[in-house]
């Protein structure tokens, strides 16, 4: 009795049902490891390896790194900083056709930088500036369009969350992922801003200038108002990653900087309340915890997987593709993509990644070439997350869109941003010099 593609099929069978994905493992991992002990695929003693694994797990300095950027972002967002970068940004770019859409794009790229979580990015900057583009007659589809796609560039460039993630499933230092990750995504936010700038050029009506009278302000009040709104990010930005980068510090101990930075910056625009304290917590302990679950919960799957042979069975399936290492490049994309429309990054990153690795391994994708493989998952994941019509980030930018906006307009809005997104990705796929160059 082949217990593995069972086990595989009745997980994904309960979470596409809707089951709590970290639950669902558990619960399988529970059930499978008894049918397996009475099936004589392994003993007693085999499980007893669990507790080893969690220890490893919980002792794991570069996961730390993940509450603390949550929680850098968290602050960041909540002292209004997107609200002042997308003000201010919106007046440098205003007096142009398009202006406010490239001020989204850059202010999304920052964001990113800042935050690394893409549900905070997209309703941020839903919230604040799609009611601004609207009034002033921009068409609602470039306008989410343009938030979305933005918005999902908090996947891609580090200190993204997703990286972390990714870097500790694939067993690649996340620093290195981080490297690898920054041309990529900086060559996506430039063909976002080519992309609105091109719309408004063509079709000026849809992008309209900022009036006039929104944009009285003296020169040297303007100068100020970016030193004192743009710099100050943009500084602890280029700390944080820079000391990644250059070696001085590992991501943790990098986001333990950035966190106290966050609060340094709310504090200095008086903004660091026990209110925001206490939500910025309350939000970075939820996503911690939720990751810890999934964590443990994936760890009993796989090792019970790993118990009755399944981790053979995807082996060979995957191994035996024609195409070799081209034709599991092409499935585990598609993979990938499919389940990113139906279930979050950290389910995909704990549940796939551990089943597709070996094998990519076996055929030759090791060292440098598993950053590579990482940052093309991410860049993949980012698409998922902007395709309808389950995309994540539609869902996240829903939720603040005035009722007037229907969802097709939001679908087809980003249809040209998914276009870019796929032909990036598959730039990174045929050079992956745009990913080793930085290593």
């Amino acid at each position: 009795m082949e217990l593995g593609p069972l086990m595989f099929g009745v997980v994904m069978a309960l979470i596409f049902l809707g089951f709590p994905v970290a639950f669902t493992l558990g619960g399988a991992a529970l059930i499978f490891g008894f049918v397996g002990i009475e099936l004589d695929y392994f003993g007693w003693s085999y499980l007893a390896i669990f507790p080893e694994r969690l220890s490893g797990i919980m002792s794991n300095q570069v996961l730390l790194a993940v509450p603390y950027f949550v929680f850098m972002g968290t602050i960041l967002q909540r002292s209004r900083l997107a609200e002042d970068l997308l003000h201010t940004i919106g007046m440098l770019f205003g007096p142009r056709h398009g202006g406010l859409s490239l001020a989204v794009v850059l202010v999304g790229a920052l964001l990113a930088a800042a935050t690394g979580v893409v549900g905070a990015s997209v309703v941020a900057m839903g919230m604040i500036s799609l009611p601004v583009m609207l009034r002033y007659g921009y068409s609602p589809a470039l306008a989410t369009g343009t938030i979305c796609a933005s918005g999902t560039l908090g996947q891609i460039i580090p200190p993204s969350i997703v990286l972390i993630v990714l870097g500790n499933q694939l067993a690649v230092s996340a620093g290195k992922l981080f490297r690898g990750a920054l041309l990529p995504g900086l060559m996506l936010a430039g063909l976002y801003a080519a992309y609105v700038a091109f719309v408004a050029w063509r079709r000026p009506e849809t992008a309209p200038p900022l009036p006039a009278s929104e944009r009285e302000v003296s020169g040297a009040d303007l100068a100020r108002k970016v030193v004192w709104v743009l710099i100050p990010p943009l500084a602890l930005i280029l700390i944080v990653l820079g000391s990644i980068f250059q070696g001085w510090a590992t991501p943790t101990s990098a986001g333990a900087l950035g966190a106290v930075g966050a609060m340094v910056l709310a504090l200095l625009r008086g903004r660091l309340g026990l209110e925001n304290l206490r939500e910025s917590t309350f939000e970075t302990a939820k996503l911690t915890t939720m990751v810890v679950f999934l964590l443990v919960g994936s760890t009993a799957f796989t090792l019970v997987f790993r118990g009755v042979y399944g981790d053979e069975w995807i082996r060979d399936l995957l191994t035996g593709l024609p195409g070799g290492k081209i034709g599991l490049l092409v499935i585990a994309n598609l993979v990938v993509f499919g389940l990113g429309f139906f279930i979050d990054f950290f389910e995909i990153a704990f549940i796939v990644l551990p089943l597709i690795v070996p094998a990519a391994q076996e055929l030759g994708i090791t060292g440098d070439a598993m950053v590579w493989f990482g940052v093309m998952i991410a860049m993949n994941l980012q698409t998922s997350f902007l395709t309808p019509p389950f995309g994540f980030a539609l869902f996240y930018l829903r939720t603040v869109t005035p009722e007037e906006v229907p969802t097709s307009t939001i679908y087809r809005g980003v249809l040209p941003f998914i276009a870019i997104q796929a032909a990036g990705l598959a730039v990174v796929v045929i050079f992956p010099e745009i990913v080793t160059t930085l290593l």
